[in-house]
């Protein structure tokens, strides 16, 4: 899906340093390594969330749409689009992202 695209069918234009992201569905309720259901309700501690960015606006730099990017969800707004949840963040809300063409590096500028 190409920047700034249609999110469905419905066209919806991202506007400055935004970014629409889909949740991905391992990120509801979760499973403890000793098998115990925990709702995504619960609040055990401050857990970033990952998502999939399904569309950037013109003052976006560092993510790309399809990119999974990570985040808190204190920091989101929810829209609904054709009955799907989806969140609003402003770039700077994101605290990385896993993408294929991110190259290997200290991430350190020297």
């Amino acid at each position: 899906m190409p920047e700034n695209s249609a999110v469905g069918k419905l066209p919806i234009k991202m506007l400055h340093d935004r970014i629409l992201v889909a949740l991905r569905k391992e990120d509801g309720d979760r499973r403890s390594t000793g098998g115990i259901l925990i709702p995504a309700t619960a609040q055990v501690a401050k857990r970033l969330v990952w998502g999939e960015a399904r569309g950037i606006g013109a003052g976006v730099r560092q993510v790309k749409v399809g990119d999974q990017v990570l985040f808190s969800p204190e920091d989101q707004h929810e829209v609904e689009v054709h009955g799907e949840d989806l969140i609003i963040l402003r770039e700077r809300d994101v605290h990385a992202v896993a993408a294929e063409r991110i190259e290997e590096s200290t991430g350190l500028y020297l």
